[in-house]
């Protein structure tokens, strides 16, 4: 079933609407959605790989504005929303003492989660939550998403081909290990928060 997802989103990934989905799930993981953008970005960069660089902006925008609703939602709706998100994760009871220590390394948690498998719309949450400042939010924001992205399309753009070969010939072994890597994201986040 895997493969044939992965043939799929393969195929809608050179469709002429893929931009806008990258866009919208960019956006929304930033925030509240469990998938990251990355399930679109590789096979988007494997199917049109000159477009890679303009994928990995459209991410790295899309990300970033999530952010800000993540950090909205923290401020504005932390009691209501924001409680039911860290409830989805089994996050909540430990929020409270993850919240007392997160604007001393809230900068660097941020850097953390942007590039890694953490679930980032944990930390957009947190840093409205705790009233870090929005400009570190951003600015962590901007370096670290981009980062990931920006190498991500540049490693598939260099290695598109040779990498869609090994993915067809490897694809049980990749997705357990991609799967490993998302529930250990989330094993990370329970153990700092």
């Amino acid at each position: 079933m895997l493969k044939r997802l992965y043939n799929w989103t393969l195929e809608k990934a050179g469709h002429h609407h893929a931009s806008r989905w990258l866009f919208g799930i960019s956006f929304a993981e930033s925030s509240f959605f469990p998938i990251p953008p990355d399930v679109l970005l590789g096979p988007m960069c494997l199917a049109k790989p000159r477009s890679a660089f303009r994928y990995a902006f459209i991410c790295t925008l899309a990300s970033v504005l999530g952010a800000l609703l993540g950090y909205a939602i923290g401020l504005f709706l932390f009691d209501t929303l924001g409680k039911a998100i860290l409830n989805t994760y089994g996050l909540l009871e430990q929020f409270d003492a993850f919240a007392a220590r997160f604007n001393e390394q809230g900068w660097l948690i941020v850097l953390l989660a942007g590039f890694t498998p953490l679930p980032f719309k944990v930390i957009t949450i947190a840093a409205g939550a705790t009233k870090m400042p929005l400009y570190i939010l951003v600015i962590a924001s901007i370096i670290s998403r981009s980062a990931r992205f920006y190498l991500e399309a540049a490693l598939l753009w260099k290695f598109g081909e040779p990498m869609k070969r090994a993915i067809d010939q490897n694809f049980a072994l990749i997705t357990t290990i991609v799967g490993t890597l998302g529930v250990g994201g989330f094993v990370a986040v329970k153990y700092l928060v």
